[in-house]
């Protein structure tokens, strides 16, 4: 094996691991660590919080192949490849993205007279499907009315 394939070999192990743990920390928001909290206790109650948890990402890449580019991109696209002489090389990159979100659901009491859950109302969350759906009615309407 060449000493550039080698360099290039040690590169995407590198870039993979970086990868693997990015993916790693993105994902580690999702552990029931993170859903349920600490258990409060006052007197006789003990209170104790869950959330709703959610992440996910995506990443790709790209690599090279050919020979190193020896000439400037205008030359090469204004001249003809001899016969028998391999293409120039050409590359590409990668990336990737990613994101993780927690909202409270509700909140679990633990007291003498048993156990209640109490679930969180979500007021912005409740109010943004309010406002979809009086648009999408909206849009319906305005629609309905111009084909009359």
């Amino acid at each position: 094996m060449s000493e550039a394939s080698s360099a290039f070999l040690q590169d995407l192990e590198k870039e993979s691991q970086g990868r693997f743990q990015a993916l790693e920390r993105l994902l580690s928001a999702a552990d029931s660590s993170k859903v349920f909290g600490q258990p409060v206790t006052s007197g006789q109650y003990t209170v104790i919080t869950a959330a709703e948890i959610a992440s996910g990402g995506g990443f790709g890449s790209g690599m090279g192949f050919g020979l190193p580019r020896t000439r400037p991109i205008e030359a090469v696209d204004q001249q003809v490849q001899p016969p028998g002489r391999p293409a120039e090389g050409a590359g590409g990159g990668g990336g990737g993205g990613g994101g993780s979100m927690g909202r409270p659901v509700a909140t679990i009491v633990i007291g003498p007279d048993g156990v209640e859950v109490k679930p969180v109302l979500d007021v912005t969350k409740i109010s943004l499907a309010a406002l979809a759906a009086f648009g999408g009615m909206v849009a319906l309407c305005c629609k309905m009315c111009k084909k009359r």
